[in-house]
């Protein structure tokens, strides 16, 4: 009987390994094996060429100029009021490899732009191995929108900081002024990159320094220079400086010279017609100097006051002869020599020191002295190499010597403020000032405030006119001939008032210098100091006194 056999599919015999269904798995293997092979190298060439983009990138990165510019803090005065700040502002800068018609787009940009330079600009936008190149630094909002609107691709913006100086001219001599990187290049703004710092940024992040705060006063300071503006007008004069100091600490309440300078615009300063004449300049100041020959006699005990020099003949010396302006035709006293300004007094108390102790003394109170300030350096004293007799009794009364206006007012103050020497000063520190040098007696330091006050309130004083009722004021004139190329002038002088309120207690120290003003109706058809510097220092005087919260005698004697 014949067997029979049901095949089931779980039943089924296996084939043989070297049949059909073994070769074809073996070949789906080979076909995933090379996808992924073909994946991997296409993976490779985009690895490899995404390298060679970045590092083409790198190269351009090196090759190309970064722009920086610098953060700065802001400068404030002693009150806090704002000075000078960083602003963001749009800059407009070119790639040239994306340029596509130079022509076009150097054509739409000087309809905004006229005063480009079509010529340069093509030029620089001709090398398209450059990726950047400036266009204009610094614009305003409105323009930066005009230039968009352009729609030119190649032109692109960066923001960056800039200067602003909210006060305009305002103070501009000793704020100086930064570069087109906003780096300090003068004033104090030179001072706060060599001794605070400043940041270099390559966007618009601003600074993190404390504000630095300055020793000036805005509102001095615009009442100082507000009525230099009006003596330069009124007495005709080429130029005016002027400054308000703290006899006590040295601080520099206001700084002025005309003509003035605009921060923002700092290279003026270097033009000589717009130079800082209280630091850059050095004059022959004139009879204000006596403040420091009868300073000299009285701390070396050569005189007294009371003392009486026959001033009635005058002195020759070397082929020159020295007389008064206004003989008095008598002996004089040395509160007279001062009250009424005379040469041949004041020559008399030099030669009776000598040379060696009258230089001496002034070395000593720092008028021969090299000075510095955060400002800047002040220019060095002229001083004869040689001092003969008549080299002493010129400089004597300012002739023959000469000084920038700085230095002499910090040795005035020097001698008024208890005797105590002073350094400028225009930045408010918090530090604990070192004890300073004594350079006359305190003697001395009140007989010349007394001779000061004299000076204003004695009818035949030659500072009568610098009187404000109230804040008693004190002070010495004068008028020197105005040196050039080692020639005196004709009928061209300096006149000056050097001055301090309230007498009593001073306090404050002002000097008003004005340069070659004429004789007109204004000043009575006279030059001389007392017919404008001193009257000009009253209308300060009378402006900054309350500001400085110096009541005036009638009020305070009430309280």
């Amino acid at each position: 009987m014949r067997r029979r056999v049901i095949i089931t599919p779980n039943s089924a015999p296996r084939l043989p390994s070297n049949g059909r269904p073994g070769r074809s798995r073996i070949a789906n293997g080979l076909l995933a094996l090379g996808v992924m092979l073909a994946f991997s190298a296409v993976g490779v060439q985009l690895v490899l060429l995404g390298a060679r983009a970045n590092a083409v990138r790198a190269t351009l990165a090196v090759t190309e100029a970064a722009p920086v510019n610098f953060a700065r803090p802001d400068i404030i005065d002693r009150n806090g009021r704002l000075l000078a700040t960083d602003v963001e502002v749009p800059s407009l800068f070119a790639d040239p490899a994306l340029v596509l018609d130079r022509d076009e787009l150097v054509e739409k940009l000087s309809t905004v732009l006229p005063d480009i330079d079509p010529r340069q600009l093509r030029g620089e936008l001709s090398d398209r191995s450059r990726r950047f190149v400036w266009i204009r630094r610094g614009l305003s909002p409105k323009i930066a929108q005009k230039i968009h609107d352009l729609g030119l691709p190649s032109l692109a913006f960066r923001k960056e900081l800039r200067r602003a100086y909210p006060g305009g001219e305002l103070a501009g001599h000793v704020l100086g002024g930064v570069s087109i990187d906003n780096k300090g290049v003068a004033g104090i703004e030179k001072w706060i990159d060599d001794n605070v710092g400043v940041e270099g940024v390559h966007t618009a992040e601003f600074s993190d320094h404390a504000p630095v705060r300055l020793s000036l006063d805005i509102g001095v300071q615009h009442s100082l220079e507000d009525e230099l503006d009006i003596a330069t007008r009124r007495y005709k004069t080429h130029a005016a400086a002027g400054l308000v100091m703290d006899i006590r600490t040295g601080e520099i309440i206001a700084s002025a010279s005309l003509p003035r300078v605009d921060p923002l615009f700092p290279q003026t300063a270097y033009d000589p017609g717009h130079i800082d004449r209280l630091l850059t300049g050095t004059y022959e100041l004139g009879s204000v100097f006596k403040t420091l020959t009868i300073a000299m006699a009285l701390d070396e005990g050569l005189a007294t006051s009371a003392t009486v020099l026959d001033v009635r003949q005058p002195l020759t010396a070397g082929g020159f002869t020295i007389t008064d302006l206004h003989p008095a035709g008598r002996p004089l006293s040395v509160e007279e020599v001062f009250t009424r300004s005379s040469n041949v007094g004041a020559a008399m108390l030099a030669v009776q020191a000598g040379t060696d102790r009258f230089m001496s003394f002034m070395k000593r109170i720092g008028v021969t002295g090299l000075m510095k300030t955060e400002v800047g350096p002040v220019s060095a004293p002229l001083i004869p190499k040689r001092v003969d007799q008549i080299e002493l009794m010129t400089m004597s009364y300012g002739h023959g010597i000469a000084v920038a206006p700085l230095q002499f007012a910090a040795a005035t103050a020097s001698i008024l403020n208890g005797g105590k020497r002073v350094q400028p000063r225009y930045v408010r520190f918090t530090d604990t000032p070192a004890k300073p040098e004594a350079v006359t007696s305190e003697l001395t330091s009140r007989e010349i405030a007394r001779l000061f006050r004299l000076n204003v309130l004695d009818p035949s004083g030659t500072g009568e006119r610098a009187e404000v009722p109230g804040y008693r004021v004190g002070g010495k004139t004068g008028t020197a001939e105005r040196a050039d190329n080692g020639r005196y002038k004709e009928k061209a002088v300096i006149s000056s008032f050097i001055g301090a309120f309230p007498m009593d207690q001073p306090q404050y120290l002002t000097f008003v210098v004005l340069f070659e003003p004429e004789a007109n109706e204004e000043s009575g058809g006279h030059r001389t100091a007392s017919s404008n510097a001193a009257p000009t220092t009253a209308r300060i005087i009378a402006r900054i006194a309350p500001q400085l919260g110096v009541a005036p005698l009638a009020v305070s004697t009430t309280q």
